[in-house]
């Protein structure tokens, strides 16, 4: 029996790995975007397997409200590991949680915590309900947020076999034209993705339209 959510130690671990000296090489790697705590990636990975393997999650009345007290927190870390605890209950979210979803996106936006959020969260609550998660996926592509944008090009990219291709090109096609470098590398990495599933497809798509020559460079990398 694994004990009860405990946020205080949830947040203790972290600062308990606390190290400056390699916070400010990680800063600087983020542009200095946001400080951090110093704990390198393996790190943070074991430790959050030793938390939950040891603590349960929060309830489902109260998971937005712990996720965001964590996420809120000034450090780095931080959004990573509000993140991780959203992300252990993705099995059981639903379309209504595509607007936490979209705050979290939203507010301490960068390409790291976007990665993070967009293909398994997001992907994974889109893919119980394609036609309504499809719908809330255009108006994210159409958003002024940049960061939506790519969240919506990159829901797919763990889908595989159940892409929806014609989404994926709608989605695509809608940024094509696109000067941004983020939005221009999740139209590369979707499609570089998608063609461990169907090459064929990916290399008539590209030959077949117009993309800036970092999507096309990166969605053609990897096939020979």
């Amino acid at each position: 029996m694994k004990e009860q959510w405990n946020r205080q130690v949830y947040i203790q671990m972290f600062e308990n790995l606390r190290n400056e000296q390699v916070a400010e090489p990680m800063k600087a790697y983020m542009k200095h975007h946001f400080p951090f705590l110093g704990i390198k990636s393996p790190e943070r990975k074991e430790l959050l397997k030793t938390f939950f393997s040891t603590y349960s999650v929060p309830e489902r009345s109260q998971l937005h409200e712990e996720v965001m007290a964590i996420f809120e927190m000034p450090e780095r870390e931080y959004q990573y590991a509000a993140i991780a605890l959203l992300s252990k209950n993705q099995k059981h979210l639903t379309l209504e949680d595509l607007a936490f979803c979209e705050k979290l996106i939203t507010e301490k936006s960068w390409w790291d915590s976007i990665d993070s959020i967009a293909p398994s969260i997001v992907g994974t609550i889109v893919l119980k309900n394609r036609v309504n998660g499809e719908r809330i996926m255009r108006q994210w592509s159409g958003s002024d947020n940049m960061w939506l944008n790519r969240a919506a090009i990159l829901h797919q990219l763990k889908y595989k076999k159940e892409t929806n291709e014609k989404f994926l090109m709608e989605i695509i096609l809608g940024h094509a034209e696109s000067n941004e470098f983020f939005i221009q590398k999740a139209i590369g990495w979707v499609l570089r993705e998608y063609a461990k599933t169907d090459p064929e497809f990916v290399i008539h798509f590209v030959a077949s339209n117009v993309l800036k020559p970092l999507s096309k460079r990166e969605a053609l990398k990897n096939i020979t």
